[in-house]
């Protein structure tokens, strides 16, 4: 009898139901595809593309980067041998299948979701190493995308109604932390931001045609109301600030620094694409901005420039010994991982990798800002170090996050009489940790341990010679808590923890000034301007290669760690632990390193081998 060691061994020896995917549910020109598919390829295949649909719509919509996106897509192809290929643009997506026999066309457009970045990522995982069949992968899906898998907390934020408050708070936080406002601008632009979040939130209920003036319609609201707050308020407010502030949830900083990485990474098409949709998108938030601000102020070119040399930055020469200053920030971060859709059970890690950045871009800025008055070397440095401490922070925190779930997963599924007082001490601090915020967090986690237990019974029968026992079986409600482990149990997605601190490091704000400074025409219009543009080509460009650096540096120190623990410690035990933890690939590192999750055909077959001698001495 094969003894049960690890996560796959499990999988193997549970006994599958008959839980099936109601293809009745999908498209109806996905239907006829997987109708026509089942009819020449059989179900299992047919399936296979129904989930690599799904996942690139899933996956789109929730990071919007095609990179990583066409990479996910093509380990499951190459996996399982599918005969399709794809094009993945901004907006749209087409699928090319059968060698063009079959085509589908899908329009995804942006919607941040740190959350399904993860869980999606992690289905995919577990599909490919074969944890979980094609059915229960799209039936999880399934459950994601209703909510099954995300706690009540994270539901409440996750849409509409209760998602209007993160906007105030977003919006009065970077008022004074980024834009030089006081806190009275801060209050002005929580109003403004509340307000924005209604209107995206009635235009979202209208939809339609509607939604094509969303922008407007925000930009226009935030000028009249910080306008009359300007025009009739006990003295004039920093509008500069209280409009960047407002906006900062609308603009497309983080599409900017991504259409560089594309174009750098050789994806003209859709790098260029997305440069000039954020330009435009962002002018037209401006422009609302400023016929809002007409309403109100008729001579509002003038009070412009004004209240701009006059009414802002009162911290500008202090603000670094500000005691609030990293409080504030943080508070600012809670709102921008409430509008990236972060599990707030994980707020710690994405607070720890958002003060990283920050605090490296501030400190470098400052230190280089006196002696680089004249040039932009000193912001050049502060976004790439920036940047590549972020990716650096992100890795590291998922590469230990990772090695704890190892401990906890494996003392949960496997049996054995002693444990070590370092997987001991490792379990029951995360059971702990479960424990204490099941309030914010998913319940059924609570539930992982009793699944567990069971299993636990059953493998020890199952390891006895002298027990009838030949595989795991479990309630329909168990099995699916059982899924739910095979899948958590994959390793994270570290781009899930990165994108807010890089959407907050990016050049949204600036692409805000540039189109201001057409608007209302600085004295020196053409130097103005100049300058404006060169800011916004340094910040994105530096920040674009702090991140390339970051993901160089996380492929070669795995590449190491990896080498010296097989020279040092080469048993199988580790090559296997090894082969299992490259699946944090999909973190990071993929994006412009070598496809890593590709089979090692070598460790396979020496493993193969090596099970055979095992049945025969058994035998």
């Amino acid at each position: 009898m094969k003894k049960i060691i690890n996560l796959t061994n499990v999988c193997q020896h549970v006994k599958r139901s008959e839980r099936r995917f109601d293809v009745s549910q999908l498209p109806s020109d996905i239907f006829r595809v997987y109708e026509n598919l089942k009819r020449e390829s059989g179900e299992n295949y047919a399936l296979l593309i129904v989930f690599v649909l799904r996942t690139a719509v899933e996956l789109h919509r929730a990071w919007n980067m095609t990179i990583l996106s066409s990479k996910i897509l093509h380990l499951i192809k190459d996996k399982f041998k599918l005969r399709m290929t794809w094009s993945l643009g901004v907006l749209r997506l087409k699928f090319r299948i059968e060698d063009g026999q079959y085509q589908i066309h899908r329009k995804v457009p942006y919607d941040y979701d740190s959350e399904f970045q993860d869980i999606y990522m992690r289905i995919a995982t577990a599909l490919v190493d074969g944890h979980i069949t094609v059915h229960e992968a799209l039936i999880y899906q399934t459950e994601t995308k209703r909510g099954d898998h995300t706690a009540n907390s994270g539901l409440f934020l996750r849409d509409f109604p209760g998602r209007i408050i993160l906007y105030p708070l977003e919006a009065a936080t970077c008022t004074v932390i980024f834009f030089g406002g006081d806190f009275v601008d801060g209050g002005i632009a929580a109003v403004c931001g509340l307000v924005a979040g209604l209107v995206d939130y009635i235009i979202g209920l209208i939809g339609g045609e509607a939604k094509y003036l969303l922008d407007l319609l925000v930009g226009m609201s935030t000028g009249v109301i910080a306008s009359l707050f300007y025009q009739y308020g006990n003295e004039p407010r920093c509008l500069r600030a209280i409009f960047m502030g407002t906006l900062y949830w609308f603009f497309y900083g983080t599409a900017f620094v991504i259409g560089l990485l594309e174009i750098i990474s050789g994806e003209y098409n859709t790098g260029v694409t997305r440069f000039i949709a954020v330009s435009v998108k962002t002018f037209v938030l401006c422009l609302g901005a400023s016929l809002g601000m007409l309403f109100v102020i008729p001579a509002s070119s003038e009070e412009w420039r004004n209240q701009e040399l006059n009414f802002c930055d009162p911290y500008q020469d202090t603000f670094s010994e500000i005691w609030w200053r990293i409080p504030l920030y943080l508070l600012c971060c809670v709102s921008v991982l409430g509008q990236y859709r972060f599990p707030i059970i994980n707020y710690w890690r994405g607070l720890i990798v958002q003060l990283v950045a920050y605090e490296v871009q501030f400190e470098v800025l400052d230190h280089y800002s006196k002696a680089h008055a004249r040039d932009n070397l000193d912001t050049a440095w502060a976004n790439l170090l920036g940047a590549f401490f972020a990716v650096i922070a992100a890795f590291f925190l998922s590469y230990i996050i990772d090695r704890i779930d190892d401990y906890y997963y494996t003392r949960i599924l496997h049996h054995k009489e002693n444990y070590g007082i370092v997987t001991e001490f490792l379990y029951k601090g995360k059971s702990c940790f479960i424990k204490i915020f099941q309030c914010i967090g998913r319940r059924s986690r609570i539930q992982f341990r009793k699944v567990g237990e069971k299993i636990q019974q059953q493998i020890i029968e199952l390891n006895d010679p002298n027990n009838p026992r030949e595989e795991v079986v479990l309630e329909p409600q168990d099995q699916k808590i059982f899924y739910d482990i095979v899948i958590q149990a994959q390793s994270q997605n570290v781009w899930a923890v990165l994108m807010p601190a890089v959407y907050q490091l990016v050049p949204g704000s600036v692409i805000a000034k540039l189109w201001f400074n057409t608007i209302f025409p600085p004295a020196y219009m053409e130097s103005e301007i100049d300058n404006v543009f060169s800011d916004l080509m340094v910040i994105s460009a530096s920040l674009a290669l702090g991140l390339i650096i970051g993901f160089t540096f996380e492929i070669y120190f795995q590449q190491i760690v990896s080498f010296l623990f097989t020279k040092c410690r080469g048993t199988r035990d580790e090559k296997q632990q090894h082969d299992k933890k490259r699946s944090s690939v999909y973190g990071c590192s993929f994006m412009f390193g070598p496809n890593e999750l590709e089979t090692d055909k070598s460790i396979e077959e020496e493993e193969k081998k090596e099970d055979e001698e095992e049945t025969a001495e058994c035998a």
